[in-house]
């Protein structure tokens, strides 16, 4: 049986984590626990899960909880969940900058990671691999697309290619007209026409900043230059990546837009064992690939920027995302405005080396600030 530390247990991924976990409970027990807050739905996980420690980092009284379970707040109790001793892998579904203290922490204890939080590489994808290396700790993609890499290279992430192709379904917003953009609602934004997610990585779809967070990971999961990436439209969203080798060979991994293969392989490998559902190849239909419209997507365009210069401008450019996505699900700004944000802050940013977890979260502290800023 795999012992399971899901960091993040209340989010999109960690519900759907602990799903697979209860359709194969010989394999599968969730020992510890975390979540940032949301305190009303972690606790009924937990008296559903029954892990032997559950974390909130939000501060507040301590509820009751089944018996067997020992319950903590705080972040020193959020790193020991991220650490757990007791566990096998950690499952790292929290979402943001978080990430990457979660991924360090997990590393600094030997642990293998199955890794769902981009921001985690995009930010500090050179500390993260070069620790995981000295550790001898395995990284299991989860993104869809990573994931797909992954497979179409037999498993091994160091396994020579030609090309990376990333996949794009363009979001909730691929054909509204470019002038209407400015008008657009978070509502319409949030109405993804394939998966189903969370707010923030819904909106990052939509601008694409999402695509081009893929491509700052894939530089660090494959060991590519951003020249050996390319990203293609695709409507349909079954095929999730594809790998093109030196003698033209392409191979590609398909399935139906849902993260459970994803999340229930990081957890398996090398075994597979079913998942529902299934591609159903005559439903499918034709499928299309086109390139990407730059006018559309400035977010993709800053993102490729920030991917060439390295440093801590990856670092700069999550943070002032997080913010303006925030900020335009609030309704404090317009939709085209998260792009303007987020290249305002990087323009106005020295970037430093990223040699260290201190010196990112300064720098993510610096970007927030000064695109917290840019709102007023």
């Amino acid at each position: 049986m795999k012992k399971i530390a899901l960091a993040g247990s209340t989010g999109s991924i960690g519900r759907q984590v602990i799903e697979v976990a209860a359709r194969y409970p010989e394999k599968f027990r969730i020992v510890a626990m975390a979540a940032n807050s949301s305190e009303g739905a972690f606790l009924r996980q937990v008296a559903a899960v029954r892990p032997e420690l559950a974390v909130l980092r939000q501060e507040g009284g301590k509820p009751e909880v089944p018996s067997g379970t020992r319950f903590a707040r705080g972040e020193e109790a959020f790193e020991e969940v991220c650490a757990y001793a007791g566990a096998d892998i950690v499952f790292i579904a929290v979402t943001g900058f978080a990430g990457l203290k979660a991924a360090l922490c997990a590393i600094g204890a030997g642990k293998d990671i199955a890794l769902a939080n981009k921001e985690c590489l995009v930010a500090g994808g050179g500390l993260v691999m070069r620790a995981a290396e000295e550790k001898g700790v395995r990284i299991f993609p989860v993104d869809s697309e990573h994931s797909a890499i992954w497979q179409c290279l037999h498993f091994d992430r160091s396994a020579s290619f030609s090309r990376i192709i990333l996949t794009a379904s363009g979001g909730a917003l691929r054909d509204v007209p470019l002038e209407e953009l400015p008008f657009v609602t978070a509502e319409r934004a949030l109405a993804h026409p394939n998966w189903k997610m969370g707010p923030k990585i819904t909106i990052d779809c939509a601008t694409m900043l999402n695509k081009g967070f893929e491509v700052i990971e894939a530089m660090h999961l494959y060991g590519a230059t951003p020249e050996k990436i390319e990203v293609l439209i695709h409507r349909e969203s079954v095929v999730h990546s594809m790998v093109e080798f030196a003698d033209g060979a392409l191979l590609a991994q398909l399935g139906v837009p849902s993260m459970e293969l994803p999340i229930q392989l990081a957890l398996t490998w090398p075994e597979r064992i079913p998942c529902a559902p299934a591609l159903d190849l005559c439903k499918a239909g034709p499928l299309h690939f086109e390139e990407v419209d730059l006018r559309r997507y400035p977010c993709f365009s800053l993102a490729l920027e920030c991917a060439r210069k390295g440093q801590t401008y990856p670092c700069f450019l999550n943070a002032a995302g997080e913010v303006a996505v925030e900020a335009f699900l609030k309704g404090q700004i317009k939709y085209t405005q998260i792009a303007e944000i987020i290249s305002g802050t990087l323009a106005a940013l020295e970037p430093g080396p990223a040699e260290s977890y201190a010196a990112l979260a300064a720098a993510d502290g610096q970007a927030r600030a000064f695109a917290r800023s840019l709102l007023r």
